[in-house]
């Protein structure tokens, strides 16, 4: 593992500090990145007997895909492409994977699952939208919002991989959806700013990655996902199939969690986060299924098994990290690792101690 000087004015870019471990691979990577040495590293055997969706493995794989976003506090920029951590990062996305295709249903047409997704149910019982429109909490909400800033302030970054692996029709299209998702020019109206501003409603910490800390290896899985479908270009299909998914099922949803602000007076941006996805994705589930995934099924059909998978697997991570929080929210509890209130707390400490240091 080697280092590099960073630029100066990459390095006066503020970024996030590292998370605390929670377990022994993300603490191996953990204190590598730290550390800059490759012999901290676990063996790659501990990936395999790893739960391939907890929460060790999963905050491992998070901070490892982080490397190709906005990085983290005081961690050398080349470290991107370290092949001890790719190959650790490696042995990690197998048993991910392997266990997202045990967990979905082979051999489904895109026709199948689309047509599935399409037909919106009357009842939204068990869903996180259909609980916090009717019967949610503030404080829900806000653990919620915290929860999906892990992906929502990265918006739509995962998806630009897929963008130089397409070819007619399915990039252009894609290409036309993204820059939506990028304000189209306008900085102001990129969707990540956006959701900075929902977040600053609720009274939340807009800081990049802030919950990464606290939030429950579900929600980490669902961003993984992304991440992992976007780095690879042997599942291009399967990203397209998770994008795909994604904006089918945005715009009923995004009503729903409209209304919930509206119900729990959360504000203005904090409604029009979700009024914006409401209209916007309406158009982008027609794009991505008439151009999108049938340019790329025309130009390469062998990759329906793929799109298939890949809107399978987000439903199945997306179910599983509704279950979490409405479990928890059910019992009047936290579906944090660490309830809000004690997280502001901690953070207040880690913000005193970075100031010590500087002042030292």
């Amino acid at each position: 593992m080697t280092r590099t000087r960073s630029s100066p004015a990459l390095s006066a870019h503020r970024t996030a500090p590292l998370p605390g471990a929670r377990g022994e691979l993300s603490a191996g990577v953990i204190a590598a990145l730290r550390q800059h040495r490759d012999g901290l590293l676990p063996d790659r055997s501990a990936a395999a007997r790893a739960d391939p969706y907890g929460d060790d493995l999963h905050l491992a794989l998070y901070v490892l895909y982080e490397l190709h976003y906005q990085g983290f506090e005081d961690v050398p920029e080349d470290l991107e492409w370290d092949p001890e951590l790719l190959r650790l990062r490696s042995a990690m996305e197998q048993p991910f994977l392997a266990a997202l295709h045990a967990d979905t249903a082979a051999g489904r047409t895109v026709e199948e699952v689309f047509g599935e997704l399409l037909v919106e149910p009357v009842d939204h019982t068990g869903t996180v939208s259909g609980h916090l429109e009717h019967h949610g909490e503030l404080w829900q909400m806000r653990e919620y919002a915290a929860v999906r800033s892990l992906y929502h302030l990265k918006e739509a970054d995962p998806h630009l991989w897929v963008i130089p692996r397409l070819r007619g029709r399915a990039k252009a299209a894609m290409t036309a959806i993204e820059y939506d998702e990028f304000g189209g020019g306008r900085p102001e109206r990129m969707h990540s700013r956006l959701f900075a501003d929902l977040m600053a409603d609720l009274d939340l910490d807009t800081t990049y990655n802030r919950y990464l800390e606290t939030a429950p290896a579900q929600a980490l899985t669902t961003v993984n996902l992304m991440s992992l479908f976007g780095l690879h270009r042997a599942l291009r299909g399967a990203l397209v199939g998770h994008f795909g998914c994604v904006e089918v099922t945005s715009s009923p949803g995004s009503r729903r969690l409209a209304a919930a602000m509206r119900r729990l007076n959360a504000g203005t941006a904090a409604e029009h986060f979700y009024t914006e996805h409401v209209e916007a994705d309406a158009v982008h589930e027609q794009l991505v299924r008439r151009e999108v995934i049938s340019g790329l099924l025309k130009d390469e059909p062998y990759l329906e098994d793929d799109v298939a998978f890949g809107a399978d697997a987000t439903t199945l991570l997306e179910e599983r990290l509704a279950h979490t929080l409405l479990a928890a929210w059910q019992r009047g509890t936290s579906a944090l690792t660490t309830p809000l209130a004690a997280e502001a707390s901690q953070a207040r400490e880690t913000i005193r101690a970075q100031e010590a240091r500087v002042d030292a």
